[in-house]
């Protein structure tokens, strides 16, 4: 009998793990096996493989008196999922000399339905990502993940309907007369910047000035913000409106987010060419949140990459979960243990928390009587320890807005406009940064060291920072937050340096109220 092998890959975590596909046939009693750690799904495949075979119009391998034994190599690490079908058919085919292909160059990916046609898989970005890498040129996926796979430059990616097609394909390769029954190579998918109809426009929201001042500096700079105040004061609506004046990805930012949600199965489209927003409800998980599991998966932060994580009724989430943001506030990364082994996702979000001030929400309103006990009002605040509120930048107050002020018709500023000064604020900040040799694109990324090398303050600006600091007693984190704000405030003044206007504004955006 005869031997084959074929190469796949699949998406491990975050990343890419290409993997050959070997298949050995020998005489004997029947029988089909997998080995190379497959998990349920894989093991599956022996009989989706077999009547995608049978009705592809080949003899199936379950009718044939022979050994069957496929290998999924490295065999140490675990194989999930239905990718590995397509390689396995292609495999045996070529094995048992039906087919005749040269496969060397060549990746293979795709689940077989009963009938033979492809169904879409989840992580295609990262595979062809990896697969460009390590020198393959050819690439094939089902149909539907065909545009996602064309993002990546420098690998001919082909879309195939179903085992029938890629099978006519691989054998009219080497034949020149042919050309009309080979599957045309995917042309790169470009990447459209439409101008959108927004959800919520920055010129819906009625007064909140403050807000929508300390909204644009968070997006400017890149800086966590938390908007406390009564119920139905208009929380939700600035957060929404938020996600529309942050800059596009850049073309390596929307790989990078694609690739996340794509492996996670949430993608929707071909690409994610906005800043993905994440609202969890605050009844979720601290794994749902953080990420983890017995594979580790990534949660909401990591979903949230190069984008906002909005956590409205922030004080009702498990404190739990308010204090495991810690990590990835500060470092932009996650840290995920488990028995099997430590895993890193990335989590470089902007933050927006919204809560009510007290759990009936009418704490300090001159208009309504709270109902809280000292107890409850304790316990309710208690939830936001004194790390987090560290970690957020800005603190705004949401005040209830008078029906007069809610019924006025003048227009206001809207998304376009605020979103153009944040776009230049940030091209300021790349200018800055360029040479700089760490990886940072906001002024929210900078460490201590890092201001110290590129923000001078002068000596009457330096005074003002130190008396404030003093007076509010402000931590070492704080102080340093203070500094990066106002550098993001001087940006879209478009000012050089930093001046006393632009620490004072950044420090009155420190937590008072809130935990008084």
């Amino acid at each position: 009998m005869s031997f084959a092998k074929v190469y796949s890959a699949q998406a491990t975590l975050l990343a890419a793990q290409p993997i050959t596909v070997e298949v050995d046939l020998s005489k004997g009693l029947h029988s089909f096996s997998i080995v190379g750690l497959p998990d349920k799904g894989v093991e599956e495949s022996r009989d989706r493989v077999a009547a995608a075979i049978k009705n592809s119009g080949f003899k199936s391998p379950k009718q044939k008196n022979q050994k069957i034994t496929i290998s999924l190599a490295p065999a140490d690490i675990k194989k999930e999922g239905p990718i590995f079908d397509l390689a396995i058919a292609l495999a045996y085919l070529k094995a048992a000399e039906e087919i005749n292909f040269d496969p060397e160059g060549k990746i293979f990916l795709g689940e077989l339905s009963l009938d033979g046609k492809l169904r879409k898989i989840n992580g295609v970005l990262s595979l062809s990502r990896k697969a460009r890498d390590l020198g393959f040129t050819d690439l094939y996926v089902p149909e539907d993940n065909a545009k996602e796979a064309a993002l990546i430059e420098g690998i001919a990616v082909y879309a195939v309907k179903n085992l029938n097609q890629i099978i006519t394909h691989l054998e009219t390769s080497s034949q020149p007369d042919n050309v009309g029954e080979r599957i045309s190579p995917q042309k790169q998918t470009e990447v459209s910047r439409e101008n959108k109809n927004y959800e919520v426009d920055f010129s819906d929201i009625k007064g909140q000035e403050t807000a929508k001042r300390g909204l644009e500096i968070a997006a400017a700079g890149g800086h966590n913000i938390a908007m406390f105040g009564p119920p139905g004061t208009g929380k939700t609506m600035l957060a929404k409106a938020f996600s529309h004046i942050l800059p596009p990805l850049s073309f390596e930012k929307l790989l990078d987010v694609t690739a996340i949600h794509s492996v996670a199965g949430i993608l929707k489209g071909s690409m994610v060419a906005e800043p993905p927003i994440r609202s969890p409800h605050h009844t979720a998980s601290y794994v749902s949140l953080v990420g983890g599991g017995t594979i580790p998966k990534p949660g909401e932060i990591t979903l949230a990459h190069h984008g906002i994580l909005y956590l409205d009724e922030f004080a009702e989430f498990d404190r739990r979960s308010i204090d495991a943001l810690r990590q990835p506030l500060e470092e932009r990364t996650v840290s995920v243990s488990r028995a099997r082994g430590t895993v890193e996702f990335p989590a470089g979000f902007i933050l927006i928390a919204a809560m009510n001030p007290c759990p009936c929400g009418n704490h300090g309103s001159t208009e309504k009587e709270c109902v809280c006990s000292p107890i409850h009002l304790k316990r309710y605040r208690d939830k936001i320890s004194g790390p987090i509120v560290d970690r957020i930048d800005i603190w705004l107050e949401v005040p209830r807005i008078s029906h007069k002020t809610l019924s006025l018709t003048t227009a206001l500023e809207n998304t376009n406009s605020v979103r153009e000064r944040v776009t230049l604020a940030r091209a300021k900040q790349a200018k800055r940064f360029e040479k700089h040799k760490r990886n940072i694109d906001t002024n929210s990324g900078m460490n201590a060291r890092d201001i110290a090398s590129l923000i001078k303050l002068d000596d009457s600006v330096t005074k003002t920072l130190n008396t404030s600091a003093e007076k509010l007693g402000l931590s070492g984190r704080a102080y340093h937050r203070v500094i990066k704000l106002a550098r993001t405030i001087a940006d879209l003044d478009r000012a050089e340096n930093i001046t006393e206007k632009h620490i004072l504004e950044a420090i009155q955006y420190r937590p008072k109220q809130f935990i008084e």
